[in-house]
């Protein structure tokens, strides 16, 4: 971003102050202030108008602040009446100065996977540009539109939700030339309380998708292949063969070529065929494509493979969950070839008053998932899934945590395997499992 202070508030109708000072990044939180950036002042759990100060003593050069707060006629300014509205709409002419081709992404699970291999498929042919970690709310999209590069030729945005109406306004924002729904799953469910209500409330994507746009869905879900839509729509998921899960890999044949991606999981081939569908649509060749996803850059803490100091893999999958996910993994961990296999099951958040039913749910595919113990974290793992479990598992091979107990669980859990054995974690992010994972790999 190169905006004078005078140019920003000219797009946002605002009044400003010493404005010739020149703004090249954004920032809504003091302590990552780069300079020369603008410090939004977000006004939430704590108000961002407490730390214009800080933030220009770490390189701000100037502030979006709202109209009810007094601002020093000394530092540069933009005053408005609402800081996350004016945030969004200079996002919105920034995605329109740039005009970059738009990938939108957004799903119950794979969301942040797909986008990195999208960006991956779509770098072999132009500049492209995607959301830094998982900024995909109404704060993390505008940042991702105002801090990609004057040169973005492509841009791949994850958008998230967790209710009614907060898609159309990300998708109105993004004016998407594409959007993909990778699934629709249970997380959020708590707030939906169907699946059919999900999928209402992700095909919000196609709000902002533009009329000559294309929305990519998976062809085996009845809930968005019946919907309605005005743009065109492709289908990815089909004619696919001889798929093969080795250590670390899996692959499969498409469109007479042969992909390998670096990861486990039939799962990561369906959304490995969202990402070469947007490929498709802007002109990458099947073959560059694979060569993409052979070696891609994975956004830290969704599913890695780590290894520990006793030669131990860790399968890490701490930052979200649901039963559909949780299932998948346990699925991929049957094909892993081990002399022993453990799994770390925390809690799943946000499913609601069918939070009971989902975590006892689990109970046969974690019977059916062969491993020699079974360690669970949280109030809803005791109380619903444990005492099925405690049927079909006796003492020595399975175990149970409360949420404040992962020393015990980091303690008992460095006493097992050897080399070549395999420890799966999986669990909402609220859980904090990736204290686990750190410790176990230091």
């Amino acid at each position: 971003m190169n905006y004078s202070v005078s140019k920003i508030g000219q797009i946002l109708h605002a009044p400003t102050q010493l404005g010739d000072v020149i703004v090249r990044g954004v920032s809504f939180d003091s302590r990552q202030v780069k300079p020369g950036d603008l410090f939004v002042a977000m006004v939430a759990q704590k108000d961002g108008h407490d730390y214009i100060e800080q933030a220009f003593n770490n390189g701000a050069v100037a502030v979006l602040a709202d109209n009810q707060h007094q601002i020093p006629s000394t530092i540069a300014a933009v005053i408005v009446p609402d800081t996350l509205t004016a945030l969004q709409a200079l996002a919105q002419y920034r995605r329109q100065d740039i005009n970059p081709k738009v990938v939108a992404i957004t799903g119950s699970n794979g969301k942040t996977t797909t986008k990195d291999m999208a960006a991956a498929v779509l770098g072999t042919r132009y500049k492209t540009f995607k959301t830094p970690e998982n900024f995909n709310n109404e704060i993390g999209v505008p940042l991702t539109l105002l801090t990609m590069p004057e040169e973005t030729e492509v841009l791949v945005v994850e958008l998230g939700m967790d209710r009614f109406g907060q898609l159309s306004v990300l998708s109105d924002l993004t004016m998407p030339d594409i959007a993909i729904i990778t699934m629709i799953g249970e997380a959020h469910i708590e707030f939906f309380k169907t699946r059919a209500n999900i999928a209402k409330a992700k095909l919000e994507i196609t709000q902002g998708l533009k009329a000559d746009g294309t929305l990519i869905i998976p062809f085996d879900e009845p809930l968005l292949t019946t919907a309605a839509v005005s743009q065109s729509v492709v289908h990815f998921g089909q004619k696919i063969s001889d798929i093969d899960e080795n250590e670390g890999e899996t692959s499969f044949t498409f469109d007479n070529t042969r992909f390998a991606i670096p990861l486990r999981g039939r799962y990561n081939i369906m959304n490995a065929l969202a990402a070469i569908s947007a490929g498709i649509l802007l002109h990458i060749d099947t073959k560059d494509a694979a060569k993409a996803l052979k070696h891609f850059d994975l956004t830290k803490n969704r599913t890695e493979t780590l290894t520990t100091a006793h030669g131990v893999t860790l399968i890490s999958d701490v930052y979200n969950s649901n039963p559909t996910a949780v299932a998948a993994v346990l699925a991929t961990l049957k094909t892993i070839p081990s002399v022993h296999k453990y799994i770390v099951l925390g809690d799943m958040l946000e499913l609601g008053d069918q939070a009971q039913n989902l975590h006892a749910g689990l109970a046969k595919a974690v019977t059916e998932a062969n491993v020699d113990g079974v360690y669970l974290v949280g109030k809803l793992m005791r109380m619903y899934l444990y005492p099925i479990l405690q049927q079909r598992f006796d003492s020595t091979h399975l175990h149970q945590y409360e949420t404040d107990q992962l020393a015990e669980l980091i303690t008992d859990l460095q006493t097992l395997g050897e080399n070549g054995d395999v420890i799966l974690l999986k669990a909402s992010h609220g859980i904090h499992l990736e204290n686990v994972v750190n410790a176990l790999v230091k």
